[in-house]
């Protein structure tokens, strides 16, 4: 079972650095693609290495999609469209997407939002309502293989969820 993480400078840390620790040590393989393959810094200060760069990242490779929020979804959307079709793989293969505040915005500019339910941060619920999808206020929630948070709070429900659908799954083929 192996997951990656799409990021770029700006992340919050939190929403790293919770999943990415998280999910190893429930034994699953993190990796974490970034717009260059270069290592970066979150919100508050925290560097992470990168593994490889998002254009060399494959859906095929991986049983997971984590999407943090912060200031890196707005980013990754101007600075690395690859993120954007890597997400829009993942979603029409059914492999569970996990997005956090306003990793949202990543999943919005897919265009993978129309008639789903979906959370994230309260200052985007207009831009998810505009993509088509009903806004729910909870602490996870989940439509089909989407499954989002509104913010750090809602890490550990999140994330519970999120190792409960990654366990119903089959691994992909290596």
């Amino acid at each position: 079972m192996d997951a990656l993480i799409v990021t770029t400078d700006g992340f919050e840390d939190s929403e790293l650095i919770y999943p990415y620790y998280r999910l190893q040590e429930a034994g699953i393989g993190m990796e974490i693609a970034t717009p260059d393959g270069e290592s970066v810094t979150g919100k508050i200060g925290e560097e992470m290495d990168a593994d490889l760069s998002i254009a060399d990242a494959s859906e095929s490779d991986y049983d997971l999609l984590v999407v943090p929020g912060g200031n890196a979804p707005e980013d990754l959307r101007i600075e690395a469209e690859e993120s954007i079709d890597l997400v829009r793989e993942f979603d029409e293969s059914g492999k569970p997407i996990a997005s956090v505040c306003h990793g949202a915005q990543l999943l919005i500019s897919a265009d993978i939002l129309e008639d789903r339910e979906a959370t994230g941060f309260w200052a985007i619920q207009v831009d998810i309502e505009n993509a088509g999808a009903t806004f729910v206020d909870e602490e996870c929630v989940v439509d089909d293989n989407l499954i989002t948070a509104r913010y750090p709070a809602d890490l550990p429900a999140w994330l519970s969820t999120v190792l409960d659908r990654v366990e119903a799954q089959p691994a992909a083929a290596d």
